[in-house]
């Protein structure tokens, strides 16, 4: 990696990791509660459906936590009143009233025998704790499985999930620096996270030449989150936020 680069991606990283970029981005949505398992509660969800256009997103997300959860989350998910909702009540695209159901009854269960979803998180990497985490879900729901919460391991020929969404969660919930993320879990080491990677981080990337492979699945990310712990070893996924900003530029360049 060049030091023009690496400037460059620390200058990107600077400028976008700020305050201002909560307003428009689903980390408004922790941000807006205050007690630990509401706001770890509201982080899953909210990374749950980033997705797609961002203002889109930010819709789904208010009816979600405003108007389906009235802003009590884990009161909603222990009271169970999920159970009686209609489950083709669509949300955000693909993901239905049924679908948060199921994350509810998961959410119950853990809630039953653990104080904190860190709890979950935090055993061994962050591969296993994702992996804890969907087979916990899935012990709650007869078994099933959600595609809403991706697999790090290959299944059924499927190579193995980047697992974005749950990685982007664990930035909001583990980096420390209190700017745009929480930090709120302190046995995750920020130095541990993976970068979330989608299909525009993943291209810009590839147009940096700091990644060559050409899947987007769990390799790759350890790839590319290996060549960002060569710009900081404690911190890697802070530059998330240089590799949004990039794809921003370019979006808004090729707008004009």
């Amino acid at each position: 990696m060049t030091d023009a680069l690496a400037a460059f991606l620390n200058e990107k990283a600077e400028k976008y990791n700020c305050k201002e970029f909560i307003d428009n981005d689903p980390v408004q949505f922790p941000h807006a509660f205050s007690n630990r398992r509401d706001v770890e509660i509201v982080a899953l969800l909210a990374s749950v459906i980033a997705w797609g256009n961002r203002r889109m997103i930010i819709n789904s997300g208010n009816r979600m936590f405003h108007h389906i959860m009235c802003d009590s989350p884990y009161e909603y998910v222990m009271r169970g009143e999920w159970e009686r909702a209609d489950g083709n009540v669509n949300i955000h695209r693909t993901f239905f009233m049924r679908d948060l159901a199921y994350i509810c009854r998961g959410l119950r269960h853990i809630y039953s025998g653990y104080d904190t979803l860190e709890t979950v998180f935090a055993c061994g990497d962050v591969w296993e704790g994702i992996a804890r985490f969907r087979t916990l879900l899935a012990q709650a729901n007869n078994g099933d499985v959600t595609r809403h919460i991706s697999s790090p391991d290959a299944v059924k020929g499927r190579p193995a999930s980047a697992c974005k969404r749950l990685h982007m969660m664990l930035r909001w919930l583990c980096r420390q620096d209190g700017i745009v993320d929480l930090g709120i879990w302190k046995k995750i080491s920020p130095a541990s996270l993976m970068i979330p990677l989608d299909v525009h981080v993943s291209r810009i990337s590839r147009q940096l030449g700091l990644l060559d492979r050409k899947q987007n699945d769990r390799r790759s990310v350890e790839l590319l989150t290996e060549q960002l712990c060569i710009l900081s070893p404690d911190d890697p996924v802070k530059y998330d936020f240089a590799l949004f900003g990039i794809g921003v530029e370019e979006k808004n360049v090729n707008n004009e």
